[in-house]
């Protein structure tokens, strides 16, 4: 049976890696930045995802550019902000000072390792590759500080062992439900796409916790269908995936959001606002 719980929309603006020469919307500096969460928000999205940039693009992890952020934001409009934690270093002292004295609302926490590639078949050969390294004891320095300053975990799952290493964590008290479960799919080392996948994640899910699914590419449009169906929540944004439905490439974050609000009025389902996404995440008001 279709769920009649409204869908919490959540919107990744920038990401770490897409650039102005894939698509000239990509914002880096805080301005832009919250310029695309308001348009997001305005579009029906109740959750920011957001990666930190320096002006030129870069990838940035210091407190100071993300406080700045949730500042410009905050002035233009009352979404919920997602702050990534990710990298690609054990190190995790920007991030944990990021959390203790930014507070944003939620911030996301990687829930294990991976291989992660681009693969080309016209050269047939990857094109690029790395191991993106999460063992549990980074993932317990984050949510110490994050239980350490009231920040919600949103936990991202890129593989179905990653949603099922969430019992030792709950035992030592690092983990407090409700839980939030990412669900990425369309990553090559991850998960497969497809709706039996999907349906084996959101089986792991514990009563009374959420999840939402995260596609990358174009194929996002259908896993967002299938999510709707299933129950659960959805993410768009330009971090994810460029391009409309129709192949045309989105000249915003709220031109995503459109479609994706479009597409759960069209299942039958109904959006979230921002207040009845904190009661469901089990935020603060």
């Amino acid at each position: 049976m279709m769920s009649d719980s409204p869908v919490i929309l959540s919107c990744a603006l920038t990401g770490v890696l897409a650039n102005r020469a894939q698509c000239a919307a990509i914002p880096y500096t805080p301005v832009e930045i919250a310029e695309e969460a308001r348009r997001a928000y305005e579009a029906g999205a109740t959750v920011c995802h957001i990666h930190a940039r320096e002006d030129d693009g870069a990838p940035s992890w210091r407190p100071e550019v993300f406080a700045e952020i949730k500042a410009e934001v905050q002035a233009r409009c009352p979404v919920i902000l997602n702050f990534s934690t990710g990298t690609l270093d054990d190190d995790t002292t920007l991030q944990e000072r990021m959390i203790r004295e930014v507070r944003p609302d939620v911030a996301a926490l990687n829930m294990g390792t991976m291989n992660y590639a681009k693969y080309s078949e016209k050269r047939r050969d990857f094109v690029f590759e790395m191991v993106f390294p999460n063992p549990f004891g980074k993932i317990k320095r984050l949510l110490a500080a994050m239980n350490e300053a009231g920040v919600h975990p949103e936990l991202e799952c890129f593989d179905a062992g990653h949603t099922n290493s969430i019992g030792p964590l709950i035992d030592m008290g690092l983990l407090r439900p409700p839980l939030e479960f990412s669900f990425v799919m369309g990553v090559l080392g991850g998960l497969p796409v497809s709706v039996n996948a999907l349906q084996l994640q959101a089986g792991q899910v514990p009563a009374g916790s959420t999840w939402q699914v995260i596609g990358i590419g174009r194929v996002q449009w259908r896993l967002i269908a299938a999510a709707l169906v299933l129950g659960g929540n959805i993410r768009v944004g330009l971090e994810d995936n460029f391009y409309l439905p129709d192949g045309v490439m989105a000249d915003s974050n709220g031109r995503l959001v459109e479609r994706a609000a479009r597409l759960t009025g069209d299942i039958g389902r109904r959006l979230a606002t921002v207040a009845e996404a904190r009661a469901i995440l089990g935020l603060h008001p």
